[in-house]
């Protein structure tokens, strides 16, 4: 095949160079450019058909090497089964069996030297079961140990080594009537033996029998059962097969080998045959192309002429008015195609395309919404978002059309280099939509539509005056909110509206039959990233008091939304939902950091405990979040402790191990949150020493109804205790549970008895009052 291509990309310069010659009429120009067409695709079959006959031939060897490698296979095996059935006569003969059995050598040596005679063996022997060998002579019989084996699992033929080379080897055994030894005969196979088979084969090859350790590396590492070539003087096929033995120790392998070059010679003629009707064929068809080429002359002169006319948008004319038709008609029908496919490319594009930005119209964006709906696979969401530039009437106003035809290219440009991927469109005006496909279910939508919202948040300046490019998005999803395009479309125009009656620059999702509780959840969840880009949290602290020290030793810093407009909003109803949109992370981190700052301030005895959640905890950052919040604010690792609850342990121990230990290498304390409330908890505390275990408030408020929150308390305590790990009790609120935790062995307490969360500014009035504390508890 590579041959081939090389003729035919030969041929094609040579019709190349040919058309570029100056014969002196076009008549001979396409006789000789006729004939040797002709000539390229014919040396083209005929290098093909040389090429598949070889492959035939080459084919046609492996497949007879194979299948002599089968009859050789099949000889061998008939002939161990032939010298079987003849041992098998002998050691069923009653008069053998009897001297065998009364140890008669005379009599044995005398049958067996008859066997070899008959069979043509080099040996044959009594293996009797004391492993004693009887034999007319013992010499090439191999050690009865590496018999035994294979005789013991059934195997009655194979291949043996001897002092003169591998033999075929037949055994029987002799029964009397219980098994009382084995009579084994053997061939040699030599080299004659070898020949012999091979006269049998119908094409000529090379056996040989050896040991694969015997055998060239290359061979002994060829694969049994296929036919494989070989380069060497000349190009050989070689199939390598496994014999059965009969002894351990000894690995035989039958390797066939048959010239490749020999099979090939055979097709030469035929090569040759091919070349002479190839040879053939030019002539006959140079002689013909002189007649061809007259009758396709006049033709192309009147062709040329009337592409030549088409080409102007003239009539046709059929007048003959040049002396080199080829060039004109080439010339000619160059132009024609040109200006056709320019002309149908600006029809396409204008239909398709907005004039100002280059970005697609309404048509081509709602045939393509189409197909992307139709190629939507299952789990996948598709957004269609609707853009409204805002205040866009002003910069007209104030800069001028042409300031505003450049502030459109400016944010059409910033969308392509923002969104790569999506299909961007202009319908109109300073109105875009934008389609997004390939959605997964757990992709954030939230986290889509705020980096859409950033593309139009770009600094522009047009003829050196800065303008600023809000724009208000409304946003449907697919199959969510519609499966069809004009549904999408039609719900995506409805939240553009309600995103522009909600105020500039923001983004609305389609919420189909005003489903109030999806609407509150999305307004939180952009509440939440505008508190955190605004700073809108607060820490306040609850004190932690050690019964071991009688004083407050530190504060777990709580954090409180004070919501602009809804005041304080419960940490249960956001946290989940930053946990859930991953914005628990940032979150988390401005936690770590200002509960540092703030704890920095207090004495040095005095430490602050941080919530660290599930998905913080599994992200990257953490460790990196901890130590600059440590170095920024100064405080000491020992004085930050992280409550860290059980759920962590869910999803892969391995790596929530690997965390706890590089979070314990910085120094800082760790604590195990709401012990008692999973399923793990005795586990989890055997798999990682951690520094204390935080009782959830369930066991504290069973202090006062149940007997057996005692001995819940206690059985904590002491597990604890015995692990090393300090205990804390969390929820207590009036002193009966103050007395049972103490009395039970509780180190620390933590809940209103002492104070609710305070603010950072009252932590110093609660540290002043912690001799108070001491009188009220221990009065």
């Amino acid at each position: 095949m590579t041959r081939a291509l090389r003729l035919h990309s030969f041929g094609m310069h040579t019709l190349v160079r040919l058309a570029r010659l100056r014969f002196g009429s076009l008549r001979l120009r396409i006789a000789v450019l006729y004939a040797s067409l002709f000539a390229m695709v014919l040396a083209v079959i005929v290098s093909l058909a040389s090429s598949g006959l070889s492959r035939f031939a080459e084919m046609s060897a492996a497949r007879d090497l194979a299948a002599n490698a089968r009859v050789f296979d099949e000889i061998i095996a008939s002939r161990a089964r032939q010298m079987s059935d003849q041992a098998d006569v002998l050691a069923r003969d009653f008069g053998f069996r009897q001297s065998v059995a009364t140890a008669d050598r005379p009599t044995i040596t005398s049958a067996l030297t008859s066997l070899e005679s008959r069979v043509r063996s080099d040996f044959a022997f009594v293996l009797t079961l004391d492993g004693e060998v009887l034999a007319a002579h013992k010499a090439g019989v191999p050690a009865p140990d590496k018999l035994w084996a294979r005789l013991d699992a059934g195997e009655t033929r194979g291949i043996i080594a001897t002092p003169s080379g591998l033999a075929l080897a037949a055994a029987a055994p002799i029964e009397a009537p219980d098994l009382i030894g084995w009579l084994v005969i053997a061939q040699p196979l030599d080299r004659s033996e070898l020949d012999r088979l091979v006269e049998l084969a119908p094409i000529e090859l090379e056996a040989q029998v050896a040991e694969a350790a015997q055998q060239p590396e290359w061979l002994s590492a060829a694969k049994t059962g296929d036919v494989f070539e070989r380069e060497e003087a000349e190009r050989f096929l070689y199939h390598v097969s496994d014999l059965a033995v009969l002894q351990d120790g000894v690995s035989p392998r039958l390797v066939l080998r048959h010239s490749l070059t020999q099979s090939l010679a055979a097709y030469d003629s035929v090569n040759w045959l091919l070349g002479g009707l190839a040879a053939g064929g030019i002539l006959s068809v140079l002689a013909l192309s002189w007649r061809v080429a007259r009758s396709v002359t006049e033709p192309l002169q009147r062709l040329d002429e009337a592409t030549r006319l088409i080409g102007e948008g003239r009539e046709i004319s059929l007048a003959i008015d040049t002396d080199d038709e080829i060039a004109r008609l080439a010339v000619s029908f160059n132009q024609m195609v040109t200006a056709i496919d320019e002309r149908e490319r600006q029809i396409i594009h204008v239909g398709l395309h907005d004039g100002l930005t280059g970005l697609p119209n309404r048509k081509l964006f709602t045939e393509q919404l189409a197909n992307v709906l139709v190629r939507r696979r299952g789990g996948d969401q598709v957004m269609i978002a609707y853009v409204d530039l805002d205040d866009f009437k002003m910069v007209n106003d104030t800069l001028g059309h042409p300031a505003g035809d450049e502030l459109l290219r400016m944010v059409a440009e910033h969308l392509r280099q923002d969104l790569p991927d999506a299909l961007i469109a202009r319908l109109g005006g300073d109105e875009f939509a934008i389609l997004i496909d390939g959605i997964s279910g757990k992709e954030s939508l939230g986290n889509i539509a705020d980096a859409l919202q950033r593309s139009f948040e770009r600094p522009m300046a047009i003829n050196g005056q800065h303008a600023r490019c809000g724009a208000s998005i409304g946003i449907a999803m697919a199959p969510g909110d519609g499966e069809d395009g004009t549904t999408l479309m039609k719900n995506a125009d409805l939240a553009l509206y309600r995103a522009k009656r909600e105020g500039k620059s923001t983004y609305h999702f389609f919420e189909p039959a005003l489903d109030e509780a999806a609407r509150q959840r999305r307004q939180l969840e952009i509440d939440l990233r505008a508190a955190i880009k605004d700073g809108g949290f607060e820490l306040y602290f609850q004190p932690l008091y050690s019964l071991a020290e009688k004083r407050l030793t530190g504060f777990e810093a709580l954090i409180r939304w004070n919501h602009p407009e809804r005041g304080l909003v419960n940490p249960a109803e956001f946290i989940a939902l930053a946990e859930e949109t991953g914005l628990i992370v940032p979150i988390g981190e401005w936690v770590i950091r200002e509960a540092c700052h703030q704890a920095n301030m207090w004495p040095d005895d005095v430490s602050v405990a941080v919530n660290v959640s599930p998905r913080q905890f599994a992200s990257s950052g953490l460790s990196t979040t901890i130590l600059q919040a440590l170095a920024s604010s100064g405080l000491a690792p020992e004085r930050l402790e992280l409550e860290i609850t059980e759920s962590i342990f869910i999803v892969d121990i391995n790596a929530t191990l690997a965390t706890l230990h590089r979070l314990r290498n910085l120094g800082v304390r760790l604590s195990l949150d709401d012990f008692g409330t999973g399923y793990s908890s005795l586990s989890y505390l055997r798999c990682f020493p951690f520094d204390k275990v935080k009782i959830d408030r369930s066991f504290v408020e069973d202090l006062g109804t149940s007997e057996t929150g005692h001995a819940m308390i206690r059985a904590i305590t002491t597990l604890a205790d015995a692990l090393g790990m300090e205990t804390l009790a969390e929820g207590v609120e009036d002193i009966a549970q103050f007395e049972v935790l103490k009395r039970e062995g509780c180190q620390h307490i933590q809940g209103f008895l002492f104070s609710r969360p305070v603010t950072a500014g009252e932590v110093a009035g609660l540290l002043q009052k912690g001799a108070g504390y001491q009188r009220l508890l221990y009065a």
